[in-house]
C-alpha cells in the first residue's frame, strides 16, 4: 500500500481576487528593486510564497495552489515532507559542513544512492561530490571524460539543456541563452535528437529508421567526416527544458552501442529525470542501457537541500586530487535527507505511485487531443508536456501557452513552460501526488487550454 504525504485539510486550492494579491505585489516590487534582472519564475507566476506542504503552496495573500512545478523537479517528495525535515533537523545539531571528509551521514547517503543503481553497475561505479548544482556536476563530468580520454571535443544534442554555467551552457541547445556570451567553450558539436514531432531532418516516424542517430554514426566513423573522436557524448533520456521530449528507445540504444564500439564515454544527464521522476530511479533504466557517467542533482535530497554528484565507471577515475573541488560539496543535512528519501521511496512504493499517477495523468490528458492547437502530448512517469502549436504551420503557440499558464494559476495550479519558444506546457508534480490532485489539476489545465484557445 502506497503511503503518500498528503496535505492538511485546510490546504485546498483556492484563489480569491486578482493575482498578484497586495501582499505578493509588495514582495514582487521589492524583488524587482533589489534582485537581478535575471530572475525568471515570478515574471510569469506572480506570487510570493509564504509556506508550503506536500503538493500545495500558500502565497502571502492566503491563496493556495497545487504545485505542479515542484521547484523545477527538486521537491520529489513534496514540500516539507515531515520525515525529511526530521532527518535534516537532527543532522543540523551534529554536523552541517564536511568538505570532502568522510562522515556517517555521507557514508549512509553513498550507500543509499549506490543501492538504487541497477545491480550490474553497483560494484564498478564511483561517486564524486560536486558543487551543489546540476550545472557544476555537468562541468565535472566533462572534466572527468576529457582527463580520462585525453580528448577535447564533446557531442551534445539539439534541444538539450544542461545548465547555465559557462561549460554547461555550451552543451545547451538554446541559442538565445548563449548569444550574449562571447567566447563560449569550444569543441561542442550538436547532433539531431529523436524529437519526432519536430524532426530535425524533416522525416516522419513511418519512414525514418532513426536517421538522426544514423547521422551521428556516420559522422563519427567517416574518416572524412571532420569530427575528431570526442571525449564524451552527453545525452538526456527525456529533454526536460527542451519540452518534455522522451528519446526513442532505438535512438538511445544505438547511441549506446556506438559509443561503446568507439570507446567514447556516454554521459547521461539525469539532473531532472533522476531520483524516480520517470517511474524508475534513473530514466536510462527504461532503455536497458548502462551509461559510463550519470549526472544527478535536483531531487537527491528529496526536499530541496542542494547536493550534486556524478556516478562514473571506475576505469575513468584518472584525475588528480583536487581536480574538481567545491567548498559546498559536503552538505551533511542534504546527505541525511537524501538517505531518508531513499528509505521512504522504498517503503512507500513511491516509484509505483509515479507509474500509477503517470498513467492516470496520461489518461486524463487525452481529453485535450481533439484540440487542433495541441500538437502532441508526451511524457514518462510524472514528467509530461503538452505542446501547443498553430495547426496550420506548426509555429509554437507561445502566446497561447502563456495565457494557459496564467489562467491555470488564477484557478489554483502552478505549471511551467518550456520547449521551442516556450510553447510546451510542462507538468512535474511531486512524486507523492495523490489521485485526487491529479484529477483536480487535469480539470484546471483542460479548462485553461479550452478557455484560452485562439480563434480558429
Amino acid at each position: 500500500m502506497t503511503q503518500v504525504h498528503t496535505r492538511p485539510p485546510e490546504l485546498v486550492p483556492h484563489v480569491a481576487g486578482d493575482l498578484p494579491g497586495p501582499r505578493s505585489a509588495e514582495y514582487l516590487e521589492h524583488q524587482r528593486r533589489w534582485e537581478s534582472n535575471a530572475r525568471a519564475y515570478p515574471r510569469n507566476l506572480p506570487i510570493a510564497i509564504a509556506e508550503a506542504v506536500g503538493s500545495h503552496v500558500r502565497d502571502m495573500d492566503g491563496n493556495v495552489f497545487l504545485d505542479f512545478l515542484s521547484g523545477a523537479g527538486v521537491l520529489s517528495l513534496g514540500h516539507n515532507h515531515p520525515e525529511l525535515v526530521r532527518a535534516a533537523t537532527a543532522q543540523l545539531g551534529v554536523l552541517t559542513h564536511g568538505l570532502d571528509f568522510p562522515t556517517p551521514a555521507k557514508r549512509e547517503f553513498i550507500d543509499a544512492q549506490l543501492s538504487m543503481l541497477p545491480a550490474g553497475m553497483r560494484e564498478r561505479m564511483k561517486l564524486h561530490f560536486c558543487g551543489p548544482t546540476g550545472a557544476n556536476a555537468v562541468d565535472a563530468a566533462l572534466k572527468l571524460c576529457k582527463t580520462a580520454t585525453g580528448r577535447g571535443d564533446i557531442v551534445s544534442f539539439q534541444g538539450g539543456f544542461h545548465g547555465s554555467s559557462h561549460a554547461a551552457m555550451a552543451l545547451t541547445g538554446l541559442v538565445s541563452q548563449k548569444r550574449p556570451i562571447a567566447n563560449g567553450m569550444p569543441g561542442v558539436h550538436f547532433f539531431p535528437y529523436s524529437y519526432c514531432a519536430r524532426c530535425p531532418l524533416g522525416l516522419s516516424p513511418n519512414t525514418c529508421e532513426t536517421n538522426c542517430v544514423a547521422y551521428l554514426e556516420r559522422a563519427l566513423q567517416d574518416v572524412n567526416g571532420g569530427l575528431p573522436l570526442p571525449a564524451a557524448v552527453v545525452l538526456e533520456m527525456v529533454q526536460g527544458e527542451g519540452g518534455i521530449v522522451p528519446a526513442r528507445r532505438e535512438f538511445v540504444r544505438r547511441v549506446r552501442a556506438l559509443t561503446r564500439k568507439l570507446d567514447i564515454p556516454l554521459v547521461v544527464d539525469e539532473v531532472q529525470t533522476g531520483c524516480g521522476r520517470t517511474g524508475r530511479w534513473f530514466a536510462f533504466e527504461h532503455f536497458d542501457i548502462e551509461p559510463d557517467v550519470i549526472v544527478a542533482s535536483k531531487a537527491l535530497s528529496g526536499m530541496g537541500l542542494p547536493v550534486a554528484v556524478i556516478f562514473y565507471d571506475e576505469r575513468l577515475d584518472t584525475w588528480a586530487p583536487g581536480a574538481h573541488s567545491g567548498t559546498f560539496r559536503g552538505n551533511q543535512a542534504a546527505f541525511a535527507a537524501g538517505a531518508a528519501a531513499v528509505r521512504i521511496v522504498r517503503r512507500d512504493d513511491v516509484l509505483g505511485n509515479v507509474r500509477r499517477r503517470g498513467a492516470q495523468l496520461s489518461d486524463r490528458l487525452t481529453m485535450l487531443r481533439n484540440n487542433p492547437w495541441v500538437r502532441e502530448i508526451r511524457g514518462l512517469g510524472l514528467m509530461w508536456g503538452i505542446e501547443l502549436a498553430d495547426p496550420g504551420d506548426g509555429t509554437p503557440a507561445s502566446t497561447y501557452a502563456r495565457a494557459v499558464q496564467a489562467h491555470a494559476l488564477r484557478n489554483g495550479l502552478i505549471i511551467e513552460l518550456g520547449g521551442r519558444d516556450d510553447g510546451v506546457v510542462r507538468l512535474m508534480p511531486p512524486l507523492t501526488v495523490t489521485a485526487e490532485d491529479i484529477d483536480r489539476a487535469s480539470l484546471i489545465l483542460a479548462g485553461a487550454i479550452e478557455h484560452c484557445r485562439p480563434g480558429d
